[in-house]
């Protein structure tokens, strides 16, 4: 005799949203200034050859900037409709 024992998972989606660059909602604006929303910052302490190694990175495609938003703060924001 043998039977089967049913399990039950349930799952919840993340509240964060991942806004990535090329997306309309990466770029934000205040009416005077237009600007990314992530970015990267390299130190002016930072040794050349490793700003040298980023900036190729970066001009390959291996290193982009990525931006997290709550679905409340894009919903303040208005953006959760234009995503």
């Amino acid at each position: 005799m043998s039977y089967t024992k049913c399990m039950t998972f349930h799952t919840t989606e993340s509240k964060i949203k991942t806004i990535k660059q090329g997306n309309r909602n990466f770029m934000i604006a205040d009416g005077l200034v237009v600007s990314p929303r992530a970015g990267i910052e390299i130190s002016h302490r930072c040794p050349e050859n490793y700003q040298d190694l980023i900036q190729e990175c970066i001009r390959h495609g291996w290193l982009k900037p990525v931006a997290y938003m709550t679905e409340r703060e894009m919903m303040i924001s208005g953006l959760l409709n234009n995503e």
